[in-house]
């Protein structure tokens, strides 16, 4: 999807700087004609040279090359783009764009853009979470522009959280996404559906909650195997730390299960299908602490809990007849009875079944193993694989099985 594309990519003073060369790499690589526009910041991090190199382009940084009156139109760039990528954008640089500081050549060609602007942002952990941060990434978002979330991980600064820039392959798949969506074959196959992953977070003081162990990475390998197919996907995730890549995922962001219950039921009506990965919590605290609680004064500590809003339970309540409902039974023991039982009580379609007793499944890894059971307890196995792949086979078994023929 990349081959003759004009890609200008912006690269501002942050340590993460030195994974641009490797993002230039892949576009040209990918044959894209890149164009590099450098701040001043960003050359103590990576040389111009280096860049001008691996992007077969002599670099952008001054307005002015010379004394001689010739300049870098920052208008013709704008242009010629058929997108922009800032990798990395620091804090400073997300301000400037958000108020249109125009004090650096990068900032002048970005407010000249006609082109998709896309800006993955790398920083230290309380930089990215500060108020004026999210703010100002929500201002950029206004405006139409795609951000690439950072990930969590160790930072530069040796503390670990949310800061470091998306790998170069991942923004390269961003941008593979953005052009095929583009010229995609199948921009409507008509279907919406509703995709739940990761866990919930259940308050027990300002500091503490309950929690599991999922990651949301089956649930979100899903949500972009159904937008490859053509669907748009609501994406409703719990507190994970992961990166939506397809453009047709719409994602919105809950913590409990009583803000997942509300969003999945409110979502629903609007959708054809839905996949239920999440894992929900069964129980919240009844009276979570207003502020923390403290063992000295405290002792021992009994929690009273609370069942949760049974979120598959009233969505197949709710189902009409030309709505299909996919569940998920994450099970330990009697697997095959126990998601039998829930594809009966809970008026599924299909279930499917993973077990902890599988080496490679369930909560934390990159590949799954499953069953996937129908409505009438015909089983499907299918043998441990990368995540990715499971969701291809469950959104190929609801497609054909549920909807191909009245496509």
């Amino acid at each position: 999807m990349l081959k003759g594309k004009h890609i200008v990519l912006g690269i501002t003073g942050s340590i993460a700087a030195y994974k641009a060369c490797t993002l230039v790499r892949l576009l040209v690589k990918a044959g894209a004609e890149v164009q590099v526009v450098m701040t001043p910041a960003a050359k103590e991090f990576v040389t111009p040279l280096t860049l001008s190199t691996l992007s077969r382009n002599a670099v952008v940084s001054e307005f002015f090359d010379r004394r001689d009156g010739s300049w870098h139109s920052h208008v013709d760039l704008g242009l010629w783009a058929d997108a922009m990528v800032i990798a990395p954008a620091t804090a400073a640089t997300l301000g400037k764009m958000a108020h249109g500081v125009a004090d650096n050549m990068l900032i002048t060609t970005y407010l000249s853009m006609k082109a998709p602007v896309f800006v993955a942002p790398a920083m230290d952990l309380d930089m990215f979470r500060h108020p004026s941060t999210q703010a100002n990434l929500d201002i950029l978002r206004g405006y139409g522009h795609q951000i690439i979330e950072p990930t969590a991980g160790e930072l530069a600064s040796a503390l670990v959280g949310k800061g470091r820039m998306e790998e170069p392959e991942a923004i390269v798949e961003v941008l593979n996404s953005h052009f095929a969506a583009d010229e995609a074959e199948l921009p409507a196959l008509g279907k919406r559906i509703l995709i739940t992953a990761g866990p919930t977070h259940e308050k027990i003081d300002p500091v503490r909650f309950i929690g599991n162990y999922s990651t949301g990475k089956m649930g979100f390998a899903l949500a972009e195997s159904c937008a490859h197919m053509g669907w748009t996907v609501e994406l409703v995730a719990g507190p994970v730390q992961l990166s939506t890549v397809h453009p047709r995922i719409h994602r919105t962001d809950v913590e409990s299960a009583a803000e997942m219950y509300e969003a999945a039921t409110r979502i629903f009506p609007t959708c054809d299908a839905a996949i239920l990965c999440a894992a929900v919590a069964d129980f919240t605290p009844a009276h979570p602490a207003r502020e923390k609680v403290k063992r000295e004064t405290t002792g021992d500590w009994q929690l009273d809990l609370l069942p949760t809003r049974d979120i598959a339970r009233q969505l197949g309540e709710m189902k009409r007849p030309d709505q299909r409902l996919v569940g998920f039974a994450l099970e330990t023991h009697n697997e095959m009875a126990h998601a039998l039982d829930k594809l009966r009580r809970k008026h599924l379609d299909a279930i499917v079944l993973n077990s902890l007793n599988d080496p490679g499944a369930g909560f934390g890894y990159d590949t799954n193993q499953i069953t996937l059971i129908d409505a009438a307890g015909m089983a499907q196995t299918f043998a441990l694989a990368p995540k990715s792949e499971i969701a291809d086979h469950i959104v190929h078994y609801l497609w054909q099985k549920h909807f191909s023929s009245s496509s």
